[in-house]
């Protein structure tokens, strides 16, 4: 069912669909649900987070916080591949999810903070607070309907997500083989104006998301495919923070 696109590669139409054939009396998804489980686990982002913060902040030497970064990355991905392959675990491997990923941002974002602490001060909370409205922006949009979920915009949201996927994936291949790569991790004109793109991308990536949470639980998915929905959006939320946070990082080196 084409109705079910979305640019999310966790969020797809054949799982909403399969689980909506199996819904026991537990109960059905709900969008209000989701988008509660959905700040539950941005809360445990947080918590996890802040545990990592605070040990690249007090740590001497950043090797002793290095392995609780890469775990979190690594974990987060092992899980992430868990709830996509098996949604009926979301429950409870989403907020696991959750705390792994907490545990990667919140080192990633102390580094950030102590690189930039004298050219760009706060440059994490500014990156947070931007994530946040631009979420909040992107429901207002597609709740009044201004922004309209059509097939055609989810094909092209579909190329671009391949496009930038594709891009980093040639990004990797480069730097395994020390080519340098300016035009990504630079603060030139070029590297920016590609940041800007991405976060755009990103951004609208929500607005797929947000349908397709809604047309899952109009089709009776099962309530525990609110995880589900949430683990995506998460996805999502993770993906734009980043971008956001190294684009702001890249104006903070033009100063």
């Amino acid at each position: 069912m084409a109705l079910f696109n979305s640019s999310n590669p966790t969020l797809k139409d054949k799982i909403f669909v399969k689980e909506a054939q199996t819904t026991s009396n537990a109960g059905v998804m709900t969008i209000n649900g989701t988008i509660g489980k959905t700040f539950l686990l941005l809360g445990m982002v947080i918590l996890a987070g802040a545990v990592t913060w605070q040990m690249v902040m007090k740590a001497t030497t950043m090797s002793s916080v290095t392995p609780w970064m890469i775990g979190g990355a690594i974990g987060g991905f092992i899980m992430a591949m868990v709830v996509c392959f098996k949604p009926a675990t979301a429950p409870w491997a989403a907020p696991v999810y959750a705390a792994l990923e907490g545990l990667f941002l919140g080192a990633i974002s102390a580094f950030f903070e102590l690189m930039f602490a004298e050219s760009f001060p706060g440059i994490v909370i500014t990156a947070v607070a931007i994530t946040l409205v631009t979420m909040l922006v992107m429901l207002s949009l597609y709740r009044s309907g201004i922004i309209k979920v059509t097939n055609k915009f989810r094909s092209v949201m579909l190329i671009a997500i391949g496009s930038v996927a594709a891009f980093y994936l040639v990004v990797i291949v480069l730097n395994l083989f020390k080519v340098a790569t300016p035009f990504i991790h630079g603060s030139s004109l070029l590297s920016i104006g590609i940041s800007v793109v991405i976060v755009i991308i990103a951004a609208l990536s929500l607005l797929l998301d947000f349908d397709f949470i809604e047309k899952g639980s109009a089709a009776g998915a099962p309530k525990y495919m609110e995880w589900y929905g949430a683990f995506g959006l998460m996805v999502t939320l993770v993906w734009l923070y980043l971008e956001i946070l190294k684009l702001l990082a890249k104006l903070a080196n033009r100063n």
